[in-house]
């Protein structure tokens, strides 16, 4: 708040001001209270001639707090009556819109007979992410404003424009460059006295269309499909299609049902765990007492990415956008030049994507981006990222040496899935600076970074790489060192359970697709072959479970006492790689291909393979594949939890959410399990390990077995009941 002109009244003159009300940075009841407050003086006021409203500290407002909002019943004036009342107000009222105007914030600046942006500012109704629509009028006054199609594209994906956009759309009537209060001020002095009967939005019929309802049906099948069950989209074309077709009042009234509707459900619920969630795991704790609040992080002024291949290209990427310099370096020219064109067309890319040309974004600067073959140019940067191939040895070759180029302070960071980050810093002479980025693909898409600490890494290392991951705009999540970490770890269990299913009677399309209707973005088959199959081949190979190193006479379904199927590895000696070589699980329209068809020759190798081992199929329902793919990731989850990987069961839940395409509506896998509750998960377990009593991923956790006889606690209790006495743990 701009103190004393959180809300402004002109009078006669254009220096004629007089302040009322408070800044909407954040619209708490008391900032509404205030507001209406201020408004009733203003048109009480007789030398008040028209109002203007803005923010503070350059912001307009973020909208309201969810906390504080997510009851019908709360008391005090409602943000839907404030908006009205700003309307109805018989003297001009000009919205001065900074920074960003979100949610309800912009809710406001609609009620607003004028609006004047900043140039650098941004608008928003991001409400569907959170499970809800914008509840204080937005679905009706919008679409009155700009259109059906485009109220409906913002409202239905939560997506920010900018003020240009904006402009473009009708949304505000002014853009500057310059101060946008002495702007707002100058345009409530210009429409002094203009009638105001035009500019109120509940006044104005929504634009016409050649076929309305024709394009709001094919806009709900749009969105149906894309939402993959999230109810919030499909209700927000409701509404829209309400402004459409009922007067102003009754389409307030149709928008407040709605609202109330996804209020109650538990999907709300559980997109607002979700978006604590990630605000929560940005606060970090290690053992030995290491955490967010004691710990300070480096400088980071350069970088450099050592490997050019798929993920050090996404990363080079990522840290030009942070406006970071780099150096990428590769083994020799031949592979630098390729992986040279690669960035360089990715960047052209993003360059167009955030609305800059290529010189915008600097990358043809060779102190923003150099690429080199020379190591000596490593010296002086803050942080290294190696990208190579997940093999040990090389790694470790590679830190072996970082660590005697490298000045003492460097951050050195290594881009691994799964492997040992100990055994990595073992090759350096300072494991303290040695860390684990687990960047997810596409790098320069994915919000996921998997922090990983080691043994001896230290506090400053992990802030520092947590403030990595903020200048790259991503969700850094810190997390202990074992294979796989938390995501892939807890992804082994359920892809092997996949596959089990597939051994026993069903096909790749159908446990996908149940994965899918459950609201997975690909199924666990469609995913393997987009990663390549290879890659979990040759990690399968290096812990001698296939290969030449299994000892002859192995059983082909069994390794180390328990059960283990070969039919990714059968895949994998045909070369299907999946989605690269143009064949895996599915089949493709070519090599590198992206859609996806049942392949009948896989039909055909999971018959012959069952005949072979004397496997006789069986109906699998969807209930059961389900079941055993999402209650072993869970129940892997228990096990990580109880040995202090993550710190809480919401770390799991951001790190599948935002890596493992999880989805948002059902809150993350620990999340969904306290929904279902935990005594069914464990039955269910129960039940499925005792039908496969040779899958250790089957057997129930000790921890979740305390928690169920501890009566099934809340989520957020389940942490202090490690440290009680328990004979399990």
């Amino acid at each position: 708040m701009r103190r004393g002109r959180g809300l402004h009244a002109a009078g006669a003159g254009p220096e004629r001001y007089q302040g009322y009300g408070r800044g909407l940075r954040g619209i708490s009841l008391a900032v509404l209270q205030a507001l209406e407050d201020g408004l009733e003086k203003a048109d009480a006021d007789p030398s008040v001639k028209a109002v203007m409203i803005c923010g503070e500290n350059g912001k307009f407002s973020a909208g309201a707090d969810i906390r504080g909002f997510s009851s019908p019943n709360r008391q005090g004036p409602s943000l839907a009556a404030l908006v009205s009342l700003i309307e109805s107000s018989k003297k001009p009222v000009v919205a001065a819109i900074e920074g960003i105007a979100l949610g309800g914030g912009l809710e406001v600046a609609l009620g607003c007979h004028y609006r004047v942006a900043h140039v650098k500012a941004r608008m928003g109704l991001p409400e569907v992410t959170l499970g809800l629509l914008p509840g204080a009028e937005g679905t009706q006054r919008l679409p009155r404003l700009i259109g059906v199609p485009a109220a409906l594209d913002m409202i239905t994906t939560g997506k920010h424009i900018s003020a240009h956009e904006a402009l473009k759309l009708g949304l505000v009537d002014e853009v500057v460059e310059a101060n946008t209060v002495e702007a707002a001020m100058h345009l409530a002095n210009q429409v002094i006295g203009q009638p105001l009967g035009p500019r109120r939005l509940s006044l104005r019929p929504v634009p016409p269309l050649p076929d309305t309802d024709g394009f709001l049906r094919a806009a709900r099948l749009r969105v149906r499909e894309r939402a993959r069950g999230c109810l919030a989209p499909e209700l927000c074309v409701q509404a829209v299609r309400a402004a459409t077709e009922l007067p102003f009042s009754a389409g307030v009234r149709r928008e407040r049902e709605l609202f109330v509707e996804l209020l109650s459900s538990g999907q709300a619920r559980a997109l607002q765990y979700a978006f604590f969630a990630e605000r929560a795991v940005r606060r970090w704790s290690a053992p030995g007492g290491a955490a967010s609040h004691g710990a300070a992080p480096r400088p980071l002024r350069s970088a450099a990415v050592i490997g050019l291949g798929t993920m050090g290209r996404g990363i080079v990427t990522c840290l030009v956008k942070a406006n970071i310099p780099v150096v990428a370096l590769e083994q020799n020219l031949e592979y630098l030049n390729v992986g040279r064109k690669a960035v360089m067309l990715l960047l052209e890319r993003e360059a167009k994507k955030m609305e800059q040309d290529a010189q915008a974004l600097d990358f043809h600067n060779p102190a923003r981006l150099q690429f080199t073959v020379d190591f000596d140019l490593l010296r002086d940067v803050d942080l290294v990222i190696e990208a190579v191939f997940e093999d040990m040895a090389l790694k470790k070759e590679i830190f072996h040496k970082l660590s005697r180029i490298c000045k003492p302070e460097a951050l050195l960071c290594t881009n691994t899935s799964a492997l040992d980050i100990d055994e990595i810093a073992s090759a350096t002479s300072r494991p303290e600076q040695v860390i684990g980025t687990h960047f997810f693909s596409p790098a320069h898409v994915m919000r996921l970074l998997e922090i990983i600490y080691g043994r001896h890494t230290s506090p400053t290392a992990i802030a520092t790489a947590m403030q990595l991951a903020r200048a790259l705009r991503k969700v850094g999540v810190v997390v202990g060192n074992c294979f796989g970490f938390v995501g892939n770890r807890m992804m082994f269990p359920y892809v092997e359970q996949a596959v089990f299913l597939l051994e026993e009677g069903s096909r790749p399309e159908e446990v996908d697709q149940v994965l899918e209707d459950f609201g997975f973005k690909i199924g666990p088959f469609r995913m393997s072959d987009l990663a390549g199959l290879d890659v979990g081949w040759r990690s399968r190979q290096g812990q001698g479970l296939t290969g030449p190193s299994v000892p002859a006479g192995t059983p082909a379904r069994q390794r180390l006492g328990r059960r283990y199927s070969p039919l990714p590895d059968l895949l994998c000696e045909s070369g299907r790689f999946g989605q690269k070589s143009g064949t895996g699980w599915y089949r493709y329209e070519r090599a590198g291909g992206r859609t996806a068809t049942p392949d009948p020759g896989v039909h055909s190798l999971l018959a012959q393979y069952r005949h072979t081992h004397g496997i006789r199929p069986r109906h699998i329902d969807q209930e059961e594949i389900l079941e055993r793919c999402l209650f072993a990731l869970i129940n892997e989850g228990f096990a990580i939890l109880a040995e202090g990987i993550a710190a809480g069961p919401e770390h799991l839940d951001v790190i599948y959410i935002n890596g493992y395409g999880w989805p948002r509506h059902r809150g993350g896998p620990m999340f969904y399990a306290a929904t279902v509750g935990l005594p069914r998960v464990l039955a269910r377990l129960q039940h499925h390990s005792q039908a496969h009593p040779d899958v250790p991923g089957l057997r129930p956790s000790a921890f979740l077995e305390k928690l169920v006889a501890m009566g099934n606690p809340p989520l957020k209790e389940w942490m202090s009941y490690l440290s009680q006495q328990s004979p399990r743990l």
